[in-house]
């Protein structure tokens, strides 16, 4: 009897201390079936019903996170308690913003991505996180039509090629501003911390009339966090298996009753030379970096803006012979390449205390640059000052943007074709009008004038048509003209390392580029709940006075001259984000392209332009198990190399490549994520079907070389278009308190 009592006590005893939840999922007033509810930690859940209630039983007295989610639809968190009754809980859920984002890159407004006139995509952290990387160079390499290019084997600096056009003609921007060229365009895409990115904006196609003369193919503004929008505290760092340790730190606070401040600081070091390809140089470059980044936002009457952001960036790096350290710097003894940074960037925008809308923008940049490549030194300085009135205007059917700028541009360096600094200021004017003919129809018109004392008069006018049919459509027509002026040195790696003599035939004369790109934008849904997002788009640039590298006439030089013909980039790219179950999203990208010039009647491919590439990212998320599964990767299609003429037995085309990488993420922690993962699963590197990479690496300083000999190679590092690193498996924590 007395076990029949404690049975009837216990069944009890669960029947007091475990309640039910019940509820009822709605979207937009309506209700919304078939939405997976669950409890955080737990193996409990439920799927609500046709009118949208949903259920779940015998629930143990305790606090818990209860998470509602369905595709196409915002994931919602909330926080119960379970005590002695039934809890009630109910969620509205609002559509995703697939397509949606604000973005402000295209015009220089803050608009809904299907509003804006002009294509941009927008990547958001949560990109960055699916395949962590140490800098924004690495980060894009799975944004389809985006390349990052390393140029050479020894040192592994590189830059970012748009639709297959090279580096400098890539303008890009922090918080709108444009700090990061010249020099930087090579050396200063690191160390901006990851963790204090909001949002990347990509504009492909020319955007001269708004940025200036670099962005003749394109722009990147990477824009980072507002303090109030950032963690009180964050940190993540990561290891991998080759010894590479990077770490992000900071934080947010408020100061006073008028200002918040947020700091963030980058570390990255690796310090361990690795030689799998048996050449005797480095694979990778060692690099030990820091940078700090601090951001100021002032509460101003009418919400009018405040802010002020610096940047300190400072490396050192180097590659080369296994056997080289410090003692052998600058000598001809041990092959290295040696690169000191040392930059400092400020910028900030200031409205002013008036009724129209007029903002004022500004930045300095000083770049230091002690680097040598074996024997050469490189020793340069740049300072870029910026600064910029923008009025912004609204009049019934037309938005208008007027601006005026001024760009000061300081550069110097040790090479025998600077004679003296070279120091310039380049005042701008520009104007816009977003004309809205009617809810379909949006025509944009813009033109920029510029004047460089060296060049004169410079124009660049822009136009842009959108046809919106639906909400959920958009066409856009783009197209403007572009004009760029070239520095050698501070965009051309190869001009610098290796044993090639740099011959410069004449004065070269200023670029100019014609572009036009077409895109579509589309938003499907499906009879099964997914939501697929199309952005398709085809683009033509045709190219006048392109400077480009010479290779080919003579193995032993890199002839630099304006092009006697014309240069023609055209190509098509698709890109599809998907949400197509629960938990599974998808982004799938795919870009052909033909890049070429024409010489005396002669066609010929770009070097270093694949044909075709592809990049993909694909998500799982166990909301039961707080498991994350993300695969990412890109493949290439074969490009045209660098090759030392007809004796080189090197690859005269790359091969059909591709890097990719898994992650699993367990964020089952109150503020912490764990993650880990496999870079480069396929262990593809560049020798893989080369007899050698680097030419004559057993001779860097060509002390034997044969001149006279063709089949007697010189040192050549420049043959490189993928990374040398291979399989790794990395390891990393995040930790954010809000």
């Amino acid at each position: 009897m007395r076990y029949l009592i404690i049975f009837f006590i216990s069944i009890l005893s669960f029947t007091v201390n475990a309640q039910n939840i019940t509820g009822k999922t709605i979207s937009d007033g309506s209700a919304l079936p078939y939405v997976n509810i669950y409890l955080k930690s737990t193996q409990k859940g439920a799927v609500s019903n046709d009118d949208g209630s949903f259920k779940i039983n015998n629930i143990d007295a305790g606090t818990y996170t209860i998470i509602a989610s369905f595709t196409g639809y915002q994931t919602q968190k909330k926080t119960i308690t379970i005590s002695s009754n039934d809890v009630v809980v109910d969620f509205n859920l609002p559509e995703s913003e697939l397509l949606e984002e604000v973005v402000v890159t295209g015009t220089l407004k803050a608009v809904s991505r299907l509003e804006s006139p002009v294509p941009v995509e927008v990547y958001s952290p949560a990109f960055l996180k699916k395949n962590p990387t140490p800098n924004i160079f690495e980060a894009l390499q799975n944004v389809n039509g985006v390349r990052p290019q390393i140029n050479c084997n020894v040192c592994n600096t590189g830059d970012i090629h748009i639709n297959g056009l090279e580096g400098p003609y890539t303008l890009v921007l922090i918080d709108g501003m444009p700090i990061v060229s010249g020099l930087s365009t090579v050396y200063g895409l690191s160390g901006i911390p990851n963790s204090l990115i909001e949002q990347i904006e990509i504009v492909k196609g020319p955007a001269s009339s708004l940025y200036g003369s670099e962005a003749v193919g394109g722009l990147i503004n990477i824009i980072t966090k507002l303090p109030e929008n950032a963690p009180r505290f964050f940190a993540d760092s990561y290891a991998t298996g080759w010894g590479e340790v990077n770490l992000d730190l900071g934080f947010k606070t408020k100061v006073g009753n008028k200002a918040n401040l947020l700091f963030g600081t980058n570390y990255f070091n690796y310090n361990n030379p690795i030689d799998n390809n048996g050449d005797n140089f480095t694979d990778l470059t060692l690099q030990n970096r820091i940078s700090a980044f601090q951001k100021w936002d002032f509460k101003r009457d009418e919400n009018r803006l405040f802010s002020l952001a610096g940047r300190y960036f400072y490396e050192d790096r180097w590659g080369g012979e296994m056997q080289w350290n410090p003692s052998y710097r600058g000598g001809d003894q041990v092959y290295g390449e040696s690169i000191y940074t040392s930059r400092f960037e400020f910028l900030g925008k200031y409205q002013l205390p008036m009724t129209e809308k007029v903002l004022f923008q500004f930045s300095y940049t000083d770049h230091d640059q002690n680097s040598v490549y074996g024997n050469v030194p490189y020793l340069a300085q740049q300072r870029i000052g910026f600064g910029q009135f923008t009025w912004d205007k609204s009049l019934k059917n037309h938005d208008l943007l007027f601006g005026v700028a001024a760009r000061y541009n300081y550069y110097n360096d040790s090479t025998p074709a600077t004679v003296g600094a070279d120091e310039v200021v380049i005042p701008s004017l520009f104007a816009q009008d977003e004309i809205k003919l009617n809810d379909k129809n949006t025509i944009l018109l813009g033109a920029r004038y510029d004047y460089d004392k060296r060049h004169g008069n410079i124009f660049t006018p822009r136009i842009a048509y959108k046809f919106k049919p639906t909400s959920d459509d958009i066409f856009r027509v783009n197209a403007g003209t572009g004009f760029r002026v070239v520095n050698i040195f501070t965009e051309e790696h190869a001009a610098l390392t290796g044993a090639r003599d740099v011959i410069i035939t004449e004065e070269l004369k200023p670029e100019r580029s014609y572009n036009v790109n077409i895109n579509y934008l589309k938003k499907f849904y499906t009879k099964s709940g997914a939501i697929i997002g199309l952005d398709a788009s085809a683009w033509y640039t045709h190219f006048t006075n392109l400077i480009t590298p010479d290779y080919d006439t003579n193995p032993n030089q890199i002839i630099y001259d304006n092009l006697n013909g014309k240069a023609i980039t055209k190509g098509v790219s698709v890109n599809l984000d998907a949400i197509i179950a629960s938990g599974v999203k998808v982004l799938i990208g795919g870009t052909l392209q033909d890049v070429s010039q024409t010489e005396n009647g002669i066609k010929q491919r770009q070097i270093l332009t694949e044909r075709f590439t592809g990049t993909w990212a694909a998500s799982y998320k166990s909301y039961k198990y707080n498991l994350t599964l993300d695969y990412t990767g890109n493949i290439y299609g074969p490009m045209r190399l660098p090759t030392l003429g007809e004796f080189d037995p090197r690859r005269k085309n790359s091969p059909l490549w591709s890097i990719q990488n898994i992650q699993l993420t367990y964020d089952g922690l109150a503020n912490f994520e764990i993650y880990g993962g496999v870079k480069n699963l396929l262990n593809w590197t560049p020798n893989k079907g080369n007899p050698f990479i680097i030419s004559r690496a057993n001779d860097p300083f060509d002390k034997t070389l044969d001149e006279n000999d063709p089949t007697d190679l010189p040192f050549d590092p420049s043959y490189v278009y993928g990374p040398n690193q291979g399989i790794r498996a990395f390891f990393g924590m995040r930790y954010s308190f809000k």
